[in-house]
């Protein structure tokens, strides 16, 4: 890259950005910087709002419970919160497109603040109607977390991409070890204030998501995802003014072998060249959708089948904690395999490491704290190489100009399958048992398998 160039920056800025002259020069080193800080502000944000994911997932089930009366319905908050999910992630991607990572990101976590809020105090006034509404919005929150991780990677160069999403995901694993470990102390503090101590949880996850919305809002100036679409515009001069460059690097690497010697030029490259980003782009997709469904359905169920054998609370906020550590803890690794290995491996590891939780989780004694947690730690590993590796596929094979609303929509399918699986889990446990949800999820796991080996290579 050139030690320095002239920028003419699009003329279009989102408001409130202390907005930079319309010329102005960065040198890569100056680019990388931008990077860095940009990822530095949302793993601030990300180690709050990890805290208010966690509280959720440790808690809901049984306060759901406790609410309704009737068991079977322990899948129900994580099917709403996973379907509120769903339309955040959809809502997110598109505010993302039109104006930018900072605004989608800001109103995503206080959207799920607003639902943190809500639940504690249906819990309060024993409304289900309002916990039911509540939970909706409090998956505004789950999404955002989520849709955090391709900030990351706007302004990263492709060899860098997993490093940068997994930086990002790696500050999730602070606030969710946290939460669910504050259980009891928080349980206490609802108790005071006469709410029942389930409510305390979601407390906590009102405040974080609340702190992780401001963070975002006020710190991340420039916006990466606007900043990235000026500078591609500048760096593909051909390309009229003010319009960001749609080239993917699948699209670029045609362009370049076109102009060899030799090389295959004309619509039939170009379309082949097409196809193979839709291929990639549909591979890493369902890798996500795959390993999102059956983490949430054995996750989901966890706490319950802990609480029907005689487990304390506690017992279940630590197994928790470590199974969300094992989401987003070996990141930083995961991240450099991914770059370093190659996508298809990496998800490839992550349905074996998934089928491996689920034989685990469904032989493992009721009474055995040691297997579950190795279980549920198997399982959030599994989901973080699966995220990690799908994630990257999806970003090399999406156009810059499309970007965010084509990662919106494939974290629309994530949490739709997600909402299934928390939803099923529920009524799969109820009729059978939990060793078969686990068998299931340990079989559907390995199905992503054959895909891998199919369909074009990506560039990594």
């Amino acid at each position: 890259m050139r030690a320095a160039v002239t920028r003419q920056l699009n003329p279009i800025d989102e408001p409130g950005d202390a907005a930079p002259p319309r010329h102005v020069s960065l040198s890569e080193a100056e680019r990388d910087a931008l990077a860095a800080r940009t990822i530095r502000v949302v793993f601030a944000a990300q180690i709050f709002s990890g805290a208010g994911l966690a509280a959720g997932i440790t808690v809901g089930a049984l306060l759901a419970e406790e609410m309704i009366g009737r068991s079977g319905v322990g899948g129900l908050p994580t099917a709403l919160f996973t379907i509120g999910s769903a339309a955040a992630a959809l809502l997110v991607g598109r505010l993302t497109q039109r104006s930018g990572r900072r605004p989608g990101l800001a109103a995503g976590y206080a959207v799920g603040a607003i639902g943190g809020a809500g639940v504690v105090a249906a819990a309060t006034i024993d409304s289900v109607g309002l916990l039911l509404v509540s939970l909706l919005l409090y998956g505004s929150g789950v999404a955002t977390n989520l849709q955090a991780r391709y900030a990351g990677a706007d302004l990263v160069a492709p060899a860098r991409r997993g490093r940068a999403v997994s930086t990002v995901l790696v500050a999730t694993t602070l606030g969710g070890v946290i939460g669910p470990n504050t259980v009891e102390f928080t349980g206490g503090l609802a108790t005071d204030l006469g709410t029942p101590a389930l409510a305390g949880p979601f407390m906590l996850a009102t405040v974080a998501y609340t702190v992780a919305a401001l963070v975002v809002a006020v710190l991340l100036r420039p916006d990466p995802l606007l900043t990235a679409r000026r500078l591609a515009a500048v760096d593909a001069p051909a390309a009229p003014v003010g319009k960001p460059d749609g080239t993917s690097g699948l699209a670029r690497s045609a362009v370049s072998a076109a102009s060899t010697p030799g090389a295959r030029t004309g619509p039939a490259q170009a379309a082949e060249s097409d196809a193979a980003r839709r291929s990639l782009l549909m591979l890493g997709a369902a890798a996500m959708i795959i390993t999102q469904v059956v983490m949430v359905a054995v996750m989901t169920m966890t706490p319950i089948h802990m609480r029907d054998h005689g487990h304390s609370l506690s017992d279940t906020g630590l197994v928790i904690s470590i199974h969300i550590a094992a989401m987003f803890l070996p990141s930083p690794i995961t991240g450099r395999l991914v770059d370093q290995v190659g996508r298809k491996p990496v998800i490839a590891a992550g349905g074996a490491t998934l089928a491996a939780a689920g034989l685990l989780a469904a032989a493992a004694p009721a009474d055995s704290m040691v297997l579950l947690t190795f279980a549920l730690a198997l399982l959030g590993l599994g989901w973080n190489l699966g995220l990690v590796g799908g994630t990257a596929l999806v970003t090399d094979a999406t156009p810059l100009a499309q970007r965010a609303r084509t990662q919106g929509n494939v974290d629309l399918g994530v949490a739709l399958s997600g909402a299934a699986g928390g939803l099923g889990s529920g009524f799969i446990v109820a009729g059978t048992s939990y060793a078969l949800l686990s068998l299931l999820g340990g079989a559907l796991a390995l199905a992503i398998l054959p895909f891998l080996v199919a369909g074009p290579r990506p560039e990594r």
